[in-house]
This record gives C-alpha cells, sequence and structure tokens, in this order.
C-alpha cells in the first residue's frame, strides 16, 4: 500500500506538469515502461529515481522529504512476510492490503472468519482442507500461528479497523471438531463482539437472502480506492474494478438489512453455544 502511495503521488506530480508517461520517460532517459512501472507500484524505485523524477516535475523539497519517507515505509518487512513460505500469495497479500484498512466488511456464509476464529478451530478448520491442499503438519501449526498473529495485528493494534462481520446463522451450526471447540468459538464470537470497533450480526435461517454469493472481504481504505478479496478452493483474487466492488458493497447492504440487530444476534449465538454444551 505505501508503495501504491508512493506511485499514486509521482503520477500525480508528472500530471500536473502536463507530462505523459513517454516525455516524462525521454527526460529522465529511462524506457516508458519504468516510469508505468514505477507509478503502477510494480517496480521500487531507488531513492535516485525518486530525486531524479522530482527534480524532473519541479517537486519542493518538502514533498521530496514525503516522497523518500514513503519510499522507506515500503521498504519496512510487513509482519506477515515471516509466514510467506507457508501462506498462498494472495492470503498474504491480503494480509498486507489489511494492514492499512481503515473499515472492514465480511461476509461469510460457511465457517467463523479467520479473524474471529479462536486457535482449536481454526486448527480444524485447516485439518478440514488438509486432504485436497495437501497441507503438512508444520504447516498446520504456521497457518495456525499466522491466522493468531493476524488477529492480534488487526483487531488489537492502536488504530485497528472497523469491522463488521455478517454470518450466516449454519456457521453456527456446523462442527468443526469436538462440540467443545465449537462452545468455545461461540463464546469467543460473544466476547469479540463486544469490541468498540466490531459489529457481528446473523442472518438467520428464516430470514429471505436477499442474495447469492460466497464470501468476500470488502477493504476500505483512507487514501485508495476499495478492494474485494474473493477465496476459492485453490487460491483467491482481487476485485479492483469500482463498478464491481460496487456491486459488492450493495449485496454486504441488502444482507446487512435482512440480518438480525447486534443484541439480537447475541442472544443467538449464545443459544447456539447453550446447543453445544449438550
Amino acid at each position: 500500500m505505501r508503495r501504491l502511495k508512493l506511485g499514486q503521488e509521482l503520477r500525480q506530480l508528472r500530471e500536473r506538469r502536463n507530462m505523459t508517461g513517454a516525455r516524462a520517460a525521454s527526460g529522465l532517459g529511462w524506457s516508458p515502461s519504468k516510469v508505468s512501472r514505477i507509478e503502477a507500484a510494480k517496480t521500487k524505485p531507488s531513492e535516485a529515481d525518486i530525486k531524479a523524477m522530482a527534480e524532473l516535475y519541479q517537486a519542493d523539497d518538502e514533498k521530496i522529504v514525503e516522497l523518500l519517507g514513503l519510499l522507506r515505509d515500503a521498504d519496512q518487512r510487513g509482519w506477515w512476510e515471516d509466514y510467506e513460505d507457508v501462506l498462498p500469495e494472495e492470503y498474504t497479500r491480503l494480509l498486507g492490503l489489511e494492514a492499512e484498512a481503515i473499515d472492514q466488511r465480511d461476509w461469510e456464509p460457511q465457517i467463523v472468519p479467520g479473524l474471529l476464529q479462536t486457535e482449536d478451530y481454526a486448527r480444524e478448520v485447516i485439518l478440514a482442507t488438509r486432504g485436497i491442499a495437501r497441507i503438512t503438519h508444520s504447516g498446520v501449526r504456521s497457518r495456525v500461528e499466522a491466522r493468531l498473529d493476524r488477529q492480534q495485528r488487526v483487531l488489537h493494534r492502536p488504530d485497528p479497523p472497523t469491522l463488521c462481520v455478517m454470518l450466516d446463522e449454519s456457521v453456527l451450526m456446523r462442527r468443526f471438531g469436538e462440540p467443545s471447540v465449537m462452545r468455545e468459538q461461540m463464546e469467543h464470537l460473544l466476547e469479540v463482539s463486544l469490541l468498540p470497533q466490531v459489529s457481528v450480526r446473523v442472518l438467520t435461517l428464516e430470514s429471505t437472502h436477499p442474495v447469492n454469493t460466497g464470501a468476500f472481504i470488502h477493504l476500505r481504505f483512507a487514501a485508495f480506492d476499495d478492494v474485494v478479496y474473493l477465496e476459492s478452493l485453490y487460491g483467491a483474487r482481487f476485485v479492483e474494478d469500482l463498478e464491481l466492488v460496487a456491486g459488492y458493497e450493495t449485496a454486504f447492504d441488502h444482507i446487512r438489512s435482512e440480518a438480525l440487530d447486534e443484541d439480537e444476534s447475541r442472544v443467538l449465538i449464545q443459544r447456539k453455544a447453550m446447543m453445544w454444551r449438550r
């Protein structure tokens, strides 16, 4: 995200000088593709590159300091990079985007979202796909650790994003592991739902389901366009087209309009927790 911000700033400086990418490249003695890749955050520029572009675009000293600061920030290692060897590439990208998000909206019709999972529930969810994804014992352990680390980094950071989660009622009834695992998970859902920045609501089985879609995560940022993350059995993809993102936003609003409110949802979750005591 910091590299995207840097590219955006450089593009804006160029456009304010009414320069095309080709003209800027000519003035810098570069290929047009280098300018394009830097602005699109596909290539990380060097400090010398930043200074050369800033000079061509007649940026003042204050702006140059800001650009170099963004470059240094982009060089910082994200916590999720410690798990790159065990997590899919798309998922690590999600974690990087999530670290910059100010608002996150999750719709989950099958399982409790990773941000709200207990350690035992997370392990059972990962084990359920182990035979398909061919995850080793150490891989299961590393993925559980990454999931718990993610929760701390997102939910308990100094400036946590607003998190709004919509759960289908079937999520509360689908068993992973022993009943004690499910009971603990229900109790954890109740606890997390009391955090000031977290909203957990349930779409009951009796509700009119207003939209037929699988799980998705909608991320909002302070200075960038929204992104939607979609996960499938063998991979994941990001939706960045503004019109399509708006469609997911509308779908989420429809689901929320049919769901129980927060207090009613807690009552239902409590009832399910009692069910798992049997």
